[in-house]
């Protein structure tokens, strides 16, 4: 197709200069030193075109010999940098496959083909890479003095490059993610922390915080690092209300009397509040710390609505208020009374609701509830010994000695769990 087009031209051209040249009768007279020289315009024409084609090709030859030896040296500069860009490339290949000495050579030598050539020195982000590769080679070979070196290197030779930063901020996260996997967590977050806002922010970099602050035992910044995550999507949903609801644990489990508990619970998101497995765990540690009608002020709220709670909820709220039922106010009947038929199919509800009824001295009612409790195969052995128990007490109460006696036994008999 190419050779149509010149063609073409050339039956173009041809066409022109004869249409243009073949009627030009012009002459052209050349004097010099006593001689005259008649020539027709057209020859007169081709030949300045000749002549000027011949000094413009003369030039082209002069200016490419005098340019000789800087086409050779760029030729040269452009071998030895497709022969780091190379080397770096199988360095990579390498340590995805897992290779990690030879990836960690491949990156030395592109390193050092740069540092031999002095117009490639100028590139710090490459060297920079070759660098992290070799860091991370060097950290799955658990070298970690050498590691170390290379990530530092690789922090200064980043410092060199123009904002924003990639290679600065992928060094951090490979030094805290080295950091963690060498349990050193206080490193790993000063690492972090010396992230920009924008980058501490994304998903990878508040992975490594939250392993970092688990670490080193701050639940309650990891609390807050793992909401961040969850509002990224950086879990499941239901990964994430796992986690969350752990973490809350752990915090609330932080605390070492009421008052710091009241703080803490107030500091905590109102997400978390409404949580009935994080009220409950908090409401357990309120009457452990000895604030029981506390506990059952945070409990009331979620027991109003107990009968649309799902199953493990409602045991965990259960648990709670059997833990906080010592002074229980005569304002918490109505609300007993209201979830006594979802307690024949809980046998931990219908435990909590018997020793609850007992502590108001309704000792009829009680006693069904800790019968239907106790007598419930499902219930942890534990639990259905209290019941025995409880039902025990309640027929000494009654001088009713040998039913006592009867339900002691009872109580002694149930083995607890393996």
């Amino acid at each position: 197709m190419r050779s149509i087009v010149w063609l073409l031209l050339l039956a173009v051209v041809a066409v022109v200069g004869a249409t243009a040249l073949g009627g030009n009768d012009g002459l052209v007279t050349i004097f010099w030193l006593g001689w005259r020289a008649d020539v027709s315009l057209n020859l007169f024409l081709l030949t300045l075109l000749l002549a000027f084609l011949a000094i413009y090709s003369l030039m082209r030859g002069l200016d490419g010999l005098l340019h000789l030896p800087e086409r050779a040296k760029r030729w040269r500069v452009a071998q030895r940098d497709r022969l780091a860009q190379a080397a770096l490339r199988e360095g990579l290949a390498l340590y995805m496959a897992g290779r990690y000495i030879r990836a960690h050579k491949a990156c030395q030598k592109a390193v050092a083909i740069q540092a031999d050539t002095p117009d490639l020195a100028l590139d710090a982000e490459f060297t920079a890479i070759a660098h992290l590769l070799s860091a991370g080679s060097l950290h799955r070979l658990q070298d970690r003095k050498h590691r170390d070196e290379h990530i530092q290197r690789a922090l200064e030779l980043s410092q060199l490059t123009r904002k924003p930063r990639a290679t600065e901020e992928g060094a951090r996260l490979l030094a805290a993610e080295c950091a963690l996997e060498d349990r050193d967590a206080p490193r790993a977050l000063r690492d972090l922390a010396e992230l920009p806002p924008g980058v501490a922010r994304r998903t990878q970099a508040l992975r490594l915080k939250l392993q970092a602050t688990r670490l080193a035992r701050q639940p309650m910044e990891a609390l807050k690092t793992a909401r961040l995550l969850a509002k990224h999507q950086g879990f499941s949903t239901g990964a994430a209300e796992g986690l969350l609801r752990t973490l809350a644990a752990e915090t609330l489990d932080t605390v070492r009397d009421a008052d710091q508990l009241r703080t803490l619970w107030q500091s905590m998101d109102g997400h978390d509040r409404k949580d009935p497995l994080i009220v409950a765990h908090a409401a357990r540690r309120m009457a452990l710390l000895g604030a029981p009608q506390e506990a059952r002020q945070w409990l009331a709220p979620l027991w109003d609505k107990l009968n649309s709670l799902p199953v493990d909820a409602v045991e965990a709220l259960s648990k709670a208020l059997a833990l906080g039922l010592q002074d229980l106010e005569a304002e918490w009947l109505p609300r007993l009374d209201a979830c006594s038929p979802a307690a024949l199919r809980n046998p931990t509800l219908a435990l909590t609701l018997g020793l609850a009824l007992a502590e108001r001295q309704l000792w009829g009612k009680a006693r069904g509830m800790l019968l239907s409790a106790a007598n419930d195969l499902t219930l942890a052995p534990e639990q259905r010994r209290h019941a025995w128990a409880k039902l025990g007490q309640l027929a000494e109460q009654e001088s009713r000695t040998e039913e006592a006696a009867r339900f002691f036994r009872l109580a002694a008999l149930t083995k607890p769990e393996a």
